[in-house]
């Protein structure tokens, strides 16, 4: 008979809040769904960041037009 494999556990593990949403996130859904949602909010991440990037971009266009002017 061979001895379960061993899994290491800190003696004091921190649950986060985000650790514990993900168990019930395991629990309660199936794979599909889970892994579905985990897209969705990737794909508004990835909006939000391309938001911010034209934002930058804009002032930066704003900027040269502005200095532009001024030397003209």
């Amino acid at each position: 008979m061979q001895a379960a494999p061993v899994r290491h556990v800190s003696a004091n593990p921190i649950p986060s809040v985000a650790g514990a949403l993900r168990a019930m996130e395991e629990l309660l859904m199936r794979g599909g769904q889970r892994t579905a949602r985990r897209n969705a909010w990737t794909a508004v991440l990835e909006d939000r960041r391309r938001a911010k990037d034209r934002v930058e971009a804009q002032h930066v266009l704003e900027a040269v037009a502005t200095r532009t002017s001024q030397a003209t």
